[in-house]
């Protein structure tokens, strides 16, 4: 390999030195700022946390709440027993300040369950039976026996009572759309109130849904995690054998790395080939269906998801999309034969190093429990900044009030001024706010919440990286292997990255992790702006989101390349990324072709394991195998458990194959800085085995490379 004056704008060669050995030993710590601006950034992380744990209350989340602010349903309180929350006047529930506060004007008691039937307070007084049951649904300590407009003027009871179902903890009128779309609640489309008017059931609908603004969008949680709890155990065994899946991969890629490639290859046409063929047969199965011909934009969004399932044009939409991905796979096969035999020769050598140093498979274990806990941490850490606020009191009434929509104090309400200029005036719990110094510099924390959240992640994410780096070094650099590979090189690797350089990978992941902040608050102006008439700024905000989604793939590859010079040489950040760039730009031909064309054959393999575990787990759980619909559960979406277990099965096979990418791109930079300081002599042999040797045409006797 040439050296002269080209270099000079693509820094300098490695050199020869005999005294190089692989990752060095005598090093000093690195990016000590950055190292100290980190552990005061987890301290203050954690304060947050204390902060956070001490002033929140996720109760607010689990448990709807009654106009004074109670918890319905709350364990160890008076109101255990009555977890369902009730609305006097459902009706007030479409007035527009639903949508600005999330609260009803009308109040709202726990009851333990909804009403069944349609009854008036004029109708229920006339009856004993009638009052028991009409009194459930009214506020504690009223008297049944006073006069019914009296009761109504101190609010103590709803005007009437209407067939009610249990929907997300809330009582909301049981309506249904019979065919021609017809609204009925109790078999009926009108009803009469107490003062003799007709109300349209669809006048019910329309309150129900602006009741909560995301009963629709909670309906469907609630039915993912009534499947989850129908299916965990099953999903829980899916990621188990794809664990053990696998595993069986890596350790058939070691030993047949040539064969099992090509099996792979082979494997992921046929399993696409197959996908292809069944969504042509559920295609051609509802032709001549009654209402598979109706579009996906006509059907619009359904919460019940397996509609789409029952049309043909999501049937055609996955055949397209399948065909792509097939077509894709196989002309990128034909135009990169050459170069994949040169990757494969690659990942048999990575193969030979995972071999040797086996404890590197069971590291991303570690990180994936280090990663487990950041998320864990950030999560609780949000849901109970997210519910720290106070309960805010508002005036609310039925005429006209100067003091409608004020902060109210429920304590004090009954002797303020407010009840003798509005008699019908309540003071009524709104929302969850709050005016303190804490309130005002809450959306701070959440921001600090987030961007500590990305800083960790990236820091576990680079600490791995610099592990296996080191590791896989090790190996490369020892001239007689397995005999001058050091003793236990994953461990004295992640040793050396703890004490010597954890300023260099807070230093990756701070620059990697304020990208990603910025990525967060476009994406969030961009959800602003969806309703926005301004084609320009749409068009600035998007052209952004793509310049810093660009930015971030590149800052990723960089960090990576950087991280493997810092567990060889023990440099700081800086110096290692510029090392590391300018020698992958000397050789980016090398870079192009062999790295990349590796890293898609090793997306194969996660591929094949996704697409077989995924296949089996939808047998399974749409009752496709005879012997599994005993014992397949019954599930609101079938899809839940399968989506799970495929995106699970993914994560799990890229936690071992990113062993495997870590060793070939470590492997990948050793060899070409091999290339620079050795020339095959015998004062400065190569360290590459015989096998990369070849395929460059190289050999340890002397310099004899062929064009």
């Amino acid at each position: 390999m040439g050296k002269g004056s080209h270099y000079g704008k693509q820094g300098e060669a490695r050199k020869f030195d005999p005294a190089f050995k692989g990752p060095i030993y005598d090093r000093g710590c690195t990016d000590i700022i950055c190292c100290i601006l980190f552990i005061l950034a987890l301290l203050g992380y954690f304060a947050v946390g204390i902060l956070a744990w001490s002033q929140g209350d996720p109760r607010k989340v689990i448990y709807p709440t009654d106009s004074k602010g109670q918890f319905c349903g709350q364990v160890g309180t008076t109101l255990e027993k009555k977890p369902l929350l009730f609305y006097f006047n459902i009706l007030k529930c479409a007035s527009p300040l639903v949508l600005l506060e999330f609260q009803c004007p009308t109040t709202q008691i726990c009851v333990e369950r909804c009403p069944d039937k349609f009854m008036t307070l004029v109708k229920a007084l006339k009856s004993t039976d009638d009052k028991e049951y009409y009194k459930q649904f009214c506020k504690d300590g009223v008297d049944m026996n006073r006069k019914a407009p009296e009761i109504l003027k101190d609010g103590l009871c709803p005007s009437i009572l209407t067939p009610s179902k249990n929907f997300t903890r809330r009582c909301l009128p049981a309506l249904e759309t019979l065919k021609g779309g017809i609204v009925v609640v109790g078999n009926q489309t009108t009803y009469m109130d107490d003062k003799g008017e007709n109300i349209n059931a669809t006048d019910l609908l329309e309150a129900s849904k602006k009741s909560n603004v995301v009963v629709e969008a909670r309906a469907v949680a609630m039915r993912i995690f009534e499947d989850y709890t129908q299916s965990w155990h099953w999903i829980l065994l899916g990621l188990v054998i794809a664990m053990l899946v696998s595993l069986i991969f890596i350790l058939l890629l070691r030993c047949l790395a040539g064969i099992m490639i090509w099996v792979m290859i082979i494997m992921v046409i046929i399993v696409i080939g197959y996908g292809v063929f069944h969504c042509y047969m559920q295609y051609a199965s509802l032709k001549g269906e009654a209402g598979s011909d109706v579009t996906i934009k006509d059907l619009g969004l359904q919460t019940d998801f397996s509609v789409y399932l029952q049309i043909r044009q999501t049937w055609l939409a996955f055949i397209i999309i399948l065909c792509i991905v097939e077509v894709v796979i196989i002309l990128l096969l034909i135009f990169l034969r050459k170069r994949i035999l040169i990757a494969i020769a690659l990942i048999k050598e990575a193969s030979k190093a995972i071999g040797h140093v086996m404890s590197s498979l069971f590291y991303p274990l570690l990180t994936f429990a280090l990663l487990t806990l950041v998320i864990a941490y950030w999560a609780i850490t949000a849901v109970f900044l997210s519910t720290s606020n106070e309960p805010i009191y508002k005036v609310f009434n039925t005429t006209e009030c100067p003091y409608s929509r004020d902060t109210c104090n429920p304590g004090t309400f009954n002797i303020s001024n407010v009840t003798t200029e509005c008699p019908d005036a309540e003071c009524l719990f709104a929302f969850y706010g709050g005016e303190t110094t804490y309130h005002k510099y809450l959306i701070l924390f959440q921001f600090y919440n987030l961007f500590l959240f990305f800083w960790c992640v990236n820091f576990v994410t680079a600490l791995g990286q610099v592990t296996l780096a080191g590791a896989f070094a090790s190996y490369y650099w020892a001239f007689k292997k397995p005999d001058d590979i050091p003793a236990f090189p994953v461990f004295n690797s992640l040793g050396r990255a703890l004490r010597y350089h954890t300023g260099s990978l807070a230093f990756g992941s701070l620059i990697l992790a304020i990208v990603q902040v910025i990525r967060v608050i476009l994406e969030y102006m961009d959800q602003k702006l969806k309703g926005a008439q301004n084609k320009c700024a749409k068009f600035l905000l998007s052209c952004l989101k793509c310049c810093f989604w660009c930015l971030e793939k590149f800052i990723k590859f960089l960090n990576r390349n950087a991280y493997i010079m810092v567990a060889i040489y023990g440099k700081n950040f800086c110096t290692s990324a510029k090392d590391a760039f300018f020698l992958l730009m000397r050789n980016i031909v090398r870079v192009v072709v062999l790295d990349k064309v590796t890293d898609f054959l090793l997306f194969l393999g996660k591929l094949l394991i996704v697409g077989i575990v995924g296949i089996c787990s939808f047998f399974f759980f749409t009752g496709k195998f005879k012997v599994a619909q005993d014992i397949a559960p019954s599930l609101n979406y079938y899809w839940v458990p399968i989506l799970t277990v495929v995106f699970g099965s993914y994560l799990i096979a890229h936690g071992f194959f990113s062993v495997y990418a870590m060793c070939v791109d470590t492997l990948f930079l050793c060899f070409l800085e091999d290339l620079e300081r050795n020339d095959g002599t015998v004062d400065r042999p190569y360290f590459m085995p015989e096998s990369l040797l070849s395929i460059l045409k190289k050999s340890n006797e002397g310099l004899k490379t062929v064009d």
